[in-house]
């Protein structure tokens, strides 16, 4: 009896583990992620709306058809980015994720409590060389800090009724994801 369980306790260990394995190596190898999805149809450190999800196709998995959604893919290499994003009357967010689709921040119209969304977004590393201003606290200007350097920003406006949807593709055609100019003038 104690040596089928013993087997059965085996059994169930290197089943935990071979799960534990798979799931955590699977993101890494998977060739269809939403990333190399919007690739094609995404220029580096561009904004562009998405096309409205139906139930045989949406662009990204989960996508409410009641938001308006753009996506800015988004490289560091070349400096810190300057985002900009209208605020709608109805809702507006921002998320931010890396290359390998793990959300690293979000920020909503309630939380920025102006009439745009805007901040910067750069690496630690591009942190780091900023010069130190007394005359601008961090209150002036939002730094989102990348883990990556590429990555993707999605932005969405809720369309609170199907007849708002234009209102909330026009905000979020003003949007810009632009690289930042330098203090040397690139």
């Amino acid at each position: 009896m104690i040596r089928w369980l013993l087997w059965l306790l085996a059994g169930a260990l290197l089943g935990g583990i071979v799960h534990l394995v798979a799931v955590l190596i699977l993101p890494r190898t998977a060739t269809q992620d939403a990333y190399s999805r919007l690739s094609p149809l995404a220029p580096v450190n561009t904004v562009i709306q998405l096309p409205q999800p139906t139930p045989q196709a949406a662009l990204l998995p989960f996508t409410d058809p009641a938001f308006a959604a753009a996506v800015c893919r988004y490289d560091l290499d070349g400096g810190p980015l300057r985002l900009t994003v209208p605020i709608n009357a109805a809702y507006t967010s921002v998320s931010f994720y890396t290359r390998r689709s793990v959300a690293y921040y979000a920020i909503n119209d309630r939380s920025a409590g102006r009439r745009q969304i805007e901040l910067l977004l750069m690496t630690s590393a591009q942190r780091a060389d900023l010069p130190e201003e007394e005359d601008v606290t961090s209150a002036d200007r939002l730094i989102v800090e990348s883990p990556s350097s590429t990555g993707l920003i999605v932005m969405r406006a809720l369309a609170p009724e199907p007849g708002l949807m234009p209102v909330a593709k026009a905000v979020l055609a003003r949007a810009t994801c632009k690289p930042e100019p330098t203090s040397d003038g690139r």
